[in-house]
């Protein structure tokens, strides 16, 4: 089953439960200045959650495309993406947790096709010190859908990852858990933002038995694990609470919050634990294969990065962000000079990113018009960045090479020299510098940022002398 399949299914799972389709929103909402990016597909949907009136009623539906720049280093394994496509539902106090969790079980299992036997959740464990019981309601629900699958469902308590690093689950379908199953945009209940919503969540898991678990993440596996064996494929927020200057208050009605995974999904509908196996990226790596010479069991990380950021790129240029060192386009600068940097180690020359791109914009062509009517604006941003940045590349690259036969880790001031002089964003410096094993200090971020609050100092500056 395809990526396309799948996000057909849903669409037409939650029409036939009455939900309506909603249109994407772009990845740059103009009206939301608490964010660079659209990350969930419950953002633009905030004043509703609220409690305002959604003009297309109660049940809502979409796939939202998202970028997450804060996952743009752990790109590389099997399961990260700072580009994916969300499958979400909500509910405007329509239904709540007995009809929500049913409707996640038939899409998997009934629509999918998905083992219900590798199929594993979690559910928020309580908090006794906030009053804020169990989810006992959730289990339940759970257990009898597990049972009507001929599946017993026993549950564990870890209350904590780390207590679940250790003890591991023992292969409890229902595992409980406090902090990573508690929902806001600013973590646990006593951290959430002033006048945001919130409240537990169940999250459902895709078990892979023949995956080694990385000891790196903890003795023992369990399903909130990042070991490998367990991929999370979904999760169901029921927003019930409201924080205010008191603490916690009740919403003025209950919702829901469902996010699936597309490109997950999809991966585990195949088979695979490796996202980069489904039908929205593998034919970016089987090009990239083609254009390097190289088999992507070799270079994995290398093609999974290139792959991920130019996907996220065609829709950031699509959507009118354009290069450039402020935020959006500061974002969309990095991800592009990164995939240049790993297209450079694997031998590709330039052009890889347009060439790249075209197979992006043919992939998503039918699901997402606008991508194929930008298409020549989004080859012509791409090569001029390319052209650019190739001028700087290999002369930085020396100079970082250069700096580490110093023997002494970098500073401040060679991470704003990288900058300057060959346009080496401080991310990329310091992340190429690991790769290459030379240290850097602890404050030369700190420094970096002092050195170029006093170069913005001067500029201004020199522009007051000279009107």
């Amino acid at each position: 089953m395809n990526v396309d399949q799948v996000r057909a299914l849903y669409l037409d799972h939650l029409i036939d439960h009455q939900h309506v389709i909603l249109d994407r929103a772009p990845l740059v909402l103009r009206d939301d200045p608490t964010t660079l990016f659209t990350g969930s597909g419950m953002q633009p949907l905030l004043p509703y959650l609220l409690g305002a009136d959604h003009p297309s009623g109660d049940r809502l539906a979409d796939v939202q495309p998202c970028l997450r720049s804060q996952d743009i280093e752990e790109v590389g394994d099997n399961r990260h993406t700072t580009f994916f496509e969300m499958l979400g539902n909500w509910s405007l106090g329509a239904y709540f947790k007995p009809e929500q969790i049913r409707l996640a079980w038939e899409f998997l299992v009934d629509k999918v096709g998905l083992d219900p036997n590798r199929i594993y959740v979690s559910i928020y464990s309580g908090d006794d010190g906030l009053g804020i019981p169990a989810d006992e309601e959730s289990a339940e629900i759970w257990r009898d859908l597990f049972a009507a699958a001929g599946i017993t469902a026993d549950r564990v308590d870890l209350v904590t990852e780390e207590r679940g690093n250790d003890e591991g689950s023992d292969g409890a379908r229902i595992c409980g858990y406090r902090d990573k199953n508690w929902w806001s945009r600013g973590g646990g209940p006593e951290t959430m933002p002033i006048g945001d919503p919130g409240g537990p969540d169940t999250e459902i898991f895709y078990y892979f038995p023949k995956v080694e678990h990385d000891p790196a993440y903890g003795e023992h596996p369990h399903p909130n694990s990042d070991g490998g064996q367990y991929l999370e494929i979904g999760n169901s927020v029921f927003m019930q609470f409201l924080r205010t200057d008191d603490g916690l208050a009740a919403l003025p009605r209950r919702n829901v919050d469902f996010g699936g995974g597309l490109e997950r999904i999809a991966a585990a509908a195949i088979d695979s634990p490796d996202v980069y196996r489904v039908s929205s990226l593998w034919p970016i790596v089987v090009k990239l294969e083609e254009l390097s010479g190289r088999a992507y069991a070799e270079e994995t990380p290398a093609m999974r990065v290139i792959a991920d950021h130019v996907r996220g790129a065609v829709f950031l240029i699509a959507d009118g962000v354009r290069p450039s060192s402020k935020e959006h386009g500061y974002v969309l600068r990095r991800l592009l000079r990164r995939a240049i940097r790993f297209a450079h180690g694997v031998g590709l020359g330039d052009g890889t990113l347009s060439t790249v791109a075209e197979v992006a914009v043919d992939i998503y062509r039918d699901a997402y018009p606008d991508i194929a009517a930008a298409r020549e604006e989004i080859l012509a941003a791409l090569a001029k960045e390319e052209r650019q940045f190739r001028r700087t590349l290999a002369k930085g690259l020396r100079e970082l090479r250069r700096l580490g036969k110093e023997n002494r880790p970098l500073n401040g001031s060679d991470l704003f020299t990288l900058y300057e002089r060959f346009g080496f964003p401080v991310e990329l410096a310091t992340e190429e510098a690991r790769t290459m094993g030379i240290e850097v200090t602890d404050g030369a971020r700190e420094d970096f940022d002092t050195a170029m609050r006093r170069q913005r100092e001067l500029s201004r500056a020199s522009t007051t002398m000279g009107a």
